[in-house]
């Protein structure tokens, strides 16, 4: 039996796209007021398989990239108000000069969100071929020896 367009749910919708581009999924999601998670702000963030971009202003923009394989570690940071509301900060580690740290504050479908970049990050550093790697102050290392 075949269900009319408007009994579609929004859940449905995003699986038919994803199977019409060939599996490639996107997130956009604006930054929320913090009471009610209003989109009443000028922030907008996108994230797909190779970037997340971070717009920002309204006379004088921003847009910020970093590259999915820069991202090393994200983390998930939820107040009481964000809970109350449905809403959660995602935070990117990166390796990314400019900003190494990134913040989707005041999202909606804010875990899905950080898994997404969580796995991509890593799909994205394997088909790079790329190493993630950590600074441990080797320099110390060297005093040491002297």
């Amino acid at each position: 039996m075949e269900k009319d367009r408007d009994e579609i749910s929004k859940e449905d919708e995003y699986a038919e796209a994803d199977q019409r581009e060939g599996d490639t999924k996107e997130f956009i999601e604006r930054k929320r007021w913090l009471f009610f998670g209003l989109p009443f702000t000028f922030t907008k963030y996108t994230i797909n398989e190779q970037v997340i971009t971070i717009d920002s202003g309204l006379l004088n923009t921003t847009e910020n990239d970093c590259y999915l394989y820069k991202i090393q570690d994200v983390e998930l940071k939820t107040s009481l108000v964000e809970r109350i509301f449905g809403l959660g900060t995602v935070a990117c580690y990166t390796g990314d000069n400019t900003h190494p740290q990134l913040f989707l504050e005041h999202i909606k479908n804010a875990k899905e969100i950080k898994n997404y970049i969580l796995h991509t990050s890593e799909e994205a550093r394997r088909k790079r071929r790329t190493l993630n790697t950590l600074n441990i102050n080797a320099d110390d290392i060297d005093d040491d020896a002297d």
